[in-house]
């Protein structure tokens, strides 16, 4: 069965890719085999997706397992903002077209966001799934996706799908459905049908209807 937490772990996975994606294309860069402008734009729209989620846990789901578990969530926090100084990091080094600088900010902020998405896995949304009822995280989880401009929802679904394996897009594609009006989910289809290409036959395979929803 699906669950909120799915989504959770969908748009983790997603950030993963993508960060070792951008890491390789500096490590790239560094050795003169690609130029600032492709990754400046790229990652302009990782750190944009990467601020929107962390202001949704902060806003819904921290609050949430605050409460059942005092003390927990100080050390997300205190991560949080070190993901910040680590982007910050490497916009200026894009910015100054320093490719060391670039190099080095980068792969700091790939190791440091990736032991944080690992703690969350394990830990705070272990704690949030076990000791939270379904209906309060459905109610978390729908606070948390309203810090996503709705002008912007489009370019978050184009950018995740195709970073995402299988299972992960059946379960953000399930979620989605039930959570979202019919007409604004029949947007949203089309979105995702061009998002994974070959793999749209994969994912109406596992969800039957999905085709005339």
């Amino acid at each position: 069965m699906t669950v909120p937490t799915d989504a959770i772990i969908a748009i983790h996975n997603a950030f993963r890719k993508d960060m070792a994606g951008i890491d390789a294309a500096a490590l790239a860069m560094a050795r003169g085999q690609s130029d600032f402008k492709a990754q400046i734009e790229r990652f302009h729209f990782f750190n944009f997706v990467l601020d929107i989620h962390a202001r949704g846990e902060e806003l819904a789901i921290f609050p949430a397992v605050e409460a059942i578990a005092p003390d927990v969530v100080a050390p997300y926090i205190e991560d949080h903002r070190g993901l910040e100084r680590a982007s910050q990091a490497v916009m200026s080094g894009f910015s100054a077209h320093d490719v060391l600088e670039s190099t080095r900010a980068t792969a700091a902020l790939r190791f440091h966001h990736d032991i944080h998405l690992d703690k969350e896995d394990a830990h705070l949304y272990r704690i949030f799934r076990e000791r939270i009822p379904l209906p309060e995280q459905s109610k978390a989880l729908g606070l948390m996706t309203s810090t996503v401009p709705p002008e912007r929802f489009p370019e978050l679904a184009s950018w995740m799908f195709p970073l995402i394996g299988d299972d992960d897009r059946e379960n953000m594609t399930r979620i989605w459905q039930m959570v979202m009006p019919a007409e604004v989910f029949g947007k949203i289809k089309l979105l995702i049908k061009q998002a994974v290409g070959d793999g749209w036959a994969e994912l109406t395979r596992r969800i039957p209807g999905l085709e005339m929803a």
